[in-house]
């Protein structure tokens, strides 16, 4: 099979690319090495067994060309990040909505039609959550006070008393809390549109915390995993915010990749979009995970310092059963074990080193 990796010289793409090249496809890559996630338009070494080619997403002529040697797009590029400054909109959606748009509608021009999208556990906003009282409901908004005081579990809308997370299934309600999310999810509909007009294939994934070797830092593109790794390597130690008890589903990168490469390999459903969990469905706190690292570091311990951003969420853990149903993927890096190798990896050189 013969596949183009859009954002391949990328954290998650070169992975994607690196394990579909061992798996007996033809992969070119395509990354126009944004400067944010980068530093510099020099390749990446990790991209030399590639083709790579540098250009944008919003270049028709160029995707013309590119998807007329292709039978199949893994689409991973996007700008990432938080996006809580609504002047940023503007990048977001010419990047992630304009350029999926153009790359869609050149994918139908050349015929091409399987396609497998980087999607994000952010389109959920907060997790599932259940009131001892009400059953399932939507938590009710964070309070500034609230964080101000050290409260950081949701409470029920309806009685105020603390709720219960659960794993988040597919069809829990989306609710993007930020523009970076609101982008992702609109990728998700210029997909299913675009599938069910041409008859195409499409598996959104949906990528929970995602760690692992190549992982930027110093960037608008680093996890939480690497902003604590990169502390520990200046010999200070991780910075938590809250409590340190929020709730998460850290999955290594190169289970992500395999997902993708089931994805590629998987009938899928022609004119019906699917979109699946990409997780461990095992609740991690992101206080654990700070210690974890510490301890593989031989670093100080974490430092619990409370407050939290506008647009953070206290839990979210991914259901795993529909992609274990319907891609036979399951995590298959533990915990422990990955955060060790992650942590002994060495380290992509922080952007403007």
């Amino acid at each position: 099979m013969r596949v183009l990796v859009t954002g391949g010289a990328g954290f998650i793409g070169s992975h994607v690319a690196d394990l579909l090249a061992g798996s007996d496809c033809e992969v070119t890559l395509l990354d126009n090495l944004l400067p944010q996630a980068h530093g510099s338009r020099v390749p990446p070494e990790y991209t030399a067994a590639h083709q790579l080619v540098l250009g944008e997403l919003t270049d028709a002529p160029l995707l013309r060309e590119l998807l007329s040697e292709v039978d199949a797009v893994c689409h991973q590029a996007a700008v990432v990040g938080h996006g809580l400054d609504p002047s940023d909109a503007p990048v977001y959606a010419l990047n992630n909505n304009y350029g999926t748009a153009v790359l869609l509608a050149k994918m139908h021009a050349a015929g091409v039609h399987r396609l497998v999208l980087a999607s994000s556990m952010v389109v959920y906003g907060e997790g599932r959550y259940s009131c001892a009282s009400h059953g399932l409901v939507p938590p009710a908004p964070r309070r500034k006070s609230d964080v101000n005081s050290g409260r950081f579990e949701p409470a029920c809308p309806e009685c105020g008393e603390e709720l219960n997370p659960l794993l988040v299934p597919e069809d829990a309600p989306l609710r993007p809390a930020s523009t970076y999310a609101a982008t992702k999810l609109a990728q998700e509909h210029l997909a299913g549109a675009w599938a069910r007009q041409t008859g195409g294939t499409v598996w959104a994934l949906r990528y929970h915390n995602v760690y692992g070797p190549r992982m930027p830092s110093n960037t608008p593109y680093a996890g939480v995993a690497s902003l604590f790794l990169s502390a520990l390597l200046r010999g200070e130690a991780p910075t938590v915010l809250e409590d340190g008890k929020q709730r998460r589903d850290f999955v290594h990168v190169h289970d992500v990749a395999r997902a993708n490469l089931l994805a590629l390999r998987a009938p899928g459903r022609p004119g019906e979009p699917v979109a699946v969990n990409v997780c461990s469905g095992t609740p991690h706190t992101v206080g654990e995970l700070a210690v974890e690292l510490a301890r593989a570091c031989g670093g100080p311990e974490p430092r619990i310092v409370g407050g939290a951003r506008l647009t953070d969420v206290r839990h979210v853990v991914a259901d795993p059963t529909l992609a274990r149903r319907l891609l036979g993927f399951h995590a298959e890096i533990p915990f422990e074990s990955g955060i060790a190798s992650f942590a002994t990896a060495d380290p992509r050189a922080p952007v403007g080193s």
